[in-house]
């Protein structure tokens, strides 16, 4: 891994792990009639801390592009997974809050994990799988449990929905990542003219605004604590299963260096479940004048 992908991957979390706390600042005021809508977006464009903390997250997949286009999916997804540790910074200092024994231990269980990974996998690129039914089924398997799980959320509208909806962005995300990447594999190789006549460049746009939608959904349901944990561990394990099923990258395949990247993915997700469930993580409650003001006239 060079010392590049580390800085833009890093950077990328940073922008991402502040505009998420921004985002869902302005979204947990929202109408909850624009639940799962278009009309949702349309109504937090009027918000200016929202279109900061937007602005933030596109300039953190901006980077994440770059370094998509420099590193393997399987290296820049755990690396980017970090975001939760700059959406604690944040919130911590809006909140005021210790780290405390919660914090650290989901700090450097995150930290910890990503390192495990990485030095146990040693992820390295590989020629993109051809096979476009091996691309489908890959994809199949990605969009699939996130348009069941959005299903679901979207009929129970119970306290796990922001969950639910999380994950199933975080699936999309991932996917976007590794599309994002393949994108820039066509442009390099081929131009714009091949890059153009893809179909990955109008998925990777669909991706985007259907994962906005639903995030902003969760951020608008629920409190940061109960959204953001899922949507950052999913992103990560879709990422990195889009990354060795059709783009070629490979892990070390030895039982022990499975059995390390299997402790550093699980001490992924531990670290940010113990994160995001931290009292610095705010609760978003609903404040009922700022939902009349958001209300079309």
């Amino acid at each position: 891994m060079s010392v590049l992908v580390l800085v833009l991957a890093v950077s990328a979390a940073c922008c991402l792990g502040f505009g998420f706390v921004l985002q869902q600042a302005a979204a947990a005021h929202a109408p909850k009639s624009d639940y799962l809508s278009p009309r949702l977006l349309l109504d937090l464009m009027r918000v200016p801390s929202w279109l900061a903390g937007i602005g933030l997250m596109v300039c953190g997949m901006g980077l994440g592009a770059l370094a998509l286009g420099k590193g393997e999916v399987s290296v820049v997804e755990p690396l980017l997974a970090t975001n939760l540790l700059f959406a604690m910074t944040l919130s911590r200092h809006r909140t005021g809050q210790r780290l405390g024994r919660q914090g650290w231990s989901g700090l450097w269980l995150l930290a910890g994990g990503v390192t495990a990974f990485l030095l146990a996998g040693r992820p390295q690129g590989g020629e993109a799988v051809t096979d476009p039914l091996r691309h489908w089924l890959v994809v199949g398997m990605v969009v699939a449990p996130a348009l069941l799980l959005t299903t679901i959320a979207k009929r129970s509208r119970s306290g796990v929905a922001p969950a639910l909806l999380a994950v199933a962005a975080g699936l999309l995300y991932g996917l976007q990542d590794a599309l994002t990447r393949l994108s820039g594999q066509r442009l390099s190789e081929g131009g714009w003219t091949v890059l153009m006549t893809s179909w990955q460049p109008y998925a990777v746009v669909v991706l985007g605004v259907t994962g906005l939608l639903l995030v902003q959904s969760a951020f608008e349901t629920g409190p940061l604590r109960v959204s953001l944990p899922p949507l950052t561990a999913s992103q990560p394990l879709a990422g990195i299963a889009c990354g060795v099923g059709f783009l070629g990258d490979r892990l070390r395949t030895d039982s022990v260096a499975l059995a390390w990247q299997a402790a550093g993915l699980v001490a992924i997700v531990v670290g940010i479940v113990l994160l995001g469930l931290h009292p610095a993580m705010p609760e978003g409650p609903v404040d009922r004048r700022r939902e009349k003001s958001l209300q079309p006239n």
